[in-house]
C-alpha cells in the first residue's frame, strides 16, 4: 500500500496469535439513541445498571444496583426488572432473593430462562420465564460464620474449588445447553456444567499467557459452540472450544481519537499500567462486554471504558466498525457493563456511571 493510501486508513489490529497482526479499515458507524426506552414506575429507580438482556418476545431484563439495602458500606445492591417490547414496566423478579448482594450480569437462554450472576454472593441463579428459581450454582458466605467478610485477593490466588465461585461475573451456553460461567475477579477461570447442572470441569488460570486469564469479565458462545471470554485485565478476547482449548485471541487496537477523555478519573497511562503489572481494565480496547448476535451471520459487540466506545467485530476478530464515546449525554457512555444484541443493528447497553439503559439503532 502506498504512503498516500495509508493516510486514508484508520488502523486496528487483530492478533490471531502473538506473531500475527492484520491491518484493516475501521469505519465509524452512525447510530441513534432511542429517547426514554424503558418506562420505570415512579417509586423504582435504576442504580448502576450492571446487566441487560432480551428474550424471544422482545422483553428487556435489567439488573440494577438500585435496590440498595443496608449500611453505606457493603449494602446489598441487586434488583432484577422486566419490561415488555414497548418498554413498559412488567414486574420485579426475585424481590428479596437470598442470593442478592452485588449484581453483575443478566442473560436469557434459548428457553427464555433468565440467569443472573451475583458478584457479591458468588452465586448464579436461573429463573424460569415465570420468575421462579429453578437452578442455583455456588453458595454465599454464611451469616453465622466468624470468617465471613470481604473476599480477599491473595497473590497468587488460592486454588479454585469445584462448584464454588469467587466474585463470579457472567454465564453463557453452547448449542447443546452446556453452561459456561466466568469466574471471575479472583479465580480467573471458566467453569463448565452440563444442561442439568452437573459440574464437568473448569479451565483457565491466573496469568497472561495463552489460556490464562485476568478478570474474565463477560462470556458468550457462537452457533458452533466456541466460547469467547472478555479477558479484560489482559486487554483481549480469548476464544476457546467447548473443552477449554485455546483457538485464538482477538486484540482491538483502534487509535484513540484526539480529545478523548475518560468518563471518570484520570487519563489512563497504559505504559505505566503495563509496567506495574496491574490489570489493563482502563486501557483502550480492553473488553468489558461481549454479545454475539443471533442468526446465520453472527457478529460480536464489545466495549471499553476508555475511550468509551462500542466495537463491532466479525467472529474471526476483524473490527467492522466503531461507535460512541465517553460522556453523560445520549449516544455517549459511562462504563458500559453489559450489551444485549437481539439483532445486528439494535443494541441495549447498560451503564454503571450513568445509571441507565440506552437503546441504540445502528445505521451501518
Amino acid at each position: 500500500m502506498s504512503t498516500m493510501n495509508k493516510t486514508h486508513w484508520l488502523v486496528a489490529s487483530l492478533v490471531i496469535s502473538s506473531a500475527c497482526a492484520l491491518a484493516q479499515e475501521v469505519p465509524v458507524i452512525r447510530f441513534d439513541s432511542v429517547p426514554d426506552p424503558l418506562k420505570l414506575p415512579n417509586d423504582i429507580h435504576f442504580g448502576e445498571v450492571t446487566g441487560v438482556a432480551v428474550n424471544s418476545k422482545g422483553h428487556v431484563f435489567v439488573l440494577s444496583r438500585g435496590n440498595s439495602t443496608g449500611p453505606a458500606y457493603a449494602a446489598a445492591a441487586a434488583q432484577l426488572l422486566e419490561f415488555d417490547d414497548k418498554g413498559k414496566f412488567v414486574r420485579e423478579i426475585g424481590k428479596n432473593l437470598y442470593a442478592w448482594s452485588f449484581g453483575h450480569s443478566v442473560r436469557v437462554d434459548a428457553q427464555d430462562n433468565i440467569w443472573v450472576t451475583d458478584k457479591g454472593s458468588d452465586m448464579v441463579i436461573r429463573f424460569n420465564p415465570q420468575g421462579r428459581v429453578t437452578m442455583v450454582f455456588g453458595r454465599k458466605q454464611e451469616a453465622s460464620d466468624e470468617t465471613t467478610g470481604p473476599v480477599k485477593h491473595p497473590k497468587p490466588p488460592l486454588p479454585p474449588e469445584p462448584g464454588r465461585f469467587r466474585q463470579v461475573t457472567d454465564v453463557t451456553w453452547d448449542p447443546q445447553g452446556n453452561i459456561y460461567i466466568s469466574d471471575g475477579y479472583i479465580n480467573s477461570r471458566v467453569a463448565k456444567a452440563d444442561k442439568d447442572g452437573k459440574w464437568l470441569k473448569s479451565f483457565g488460570e491466573p496469568g497472561k499467557g495463552p489460556g490464562q486469564l485476568n478478570t474474565p469479565h463477560n462470556i458468550a458462545a457462537d452457533a458452533q459452540g466456541n466460547i469467547y471470554v472478555a479477558d479484560r485485565g489482559n486487554r483481549r478476547i480469548q476464544v476457546f472450544d467447548g473443552d477449554g482449548n485455546v483457538k485464538r485471541e482477538i486484540r482491538i487496537d483502534v487509535p484513540v481519537p484526539p480529545g478523548a477523555a475518560p468518563a471518570i478519573g484520570d487519563m489512563p497511562d497504559v505504559a505505566k499500567i503495563e509496567a506495574s503489572g496491574s490489570p489493563l481494565t482502563m486501557a483502550p480496547g480492553a473488553p468489558w462486554t461481549l454479545c454475539i448476535t443471533p442468526g446465520p451471520k453472527q457478529v460480536i459487540y464489545t466495549s471499553d471504558a476508555f475511550p468509551g466506545r462500542i466495537y463491532k467485530l466479525s467472529l474471526d476478530g476483524k473490527v467492522l466498525g466503531v461507535l460512541g464515546e465517553s460522556g453523560k449525554q445520549p449516544k455517549q457512555f459511562g462504563w458500559i457493563h453489559e450489551i444485549a444484541c437481539p439483532s445486528e443493528n439494535v443494541l441495549y447497553v447498560g451503564e454503571l456511571l450513568n445509571w441507565r439503559v440506552q437503546k441504540l439503532i445502528l445505521h451501518p
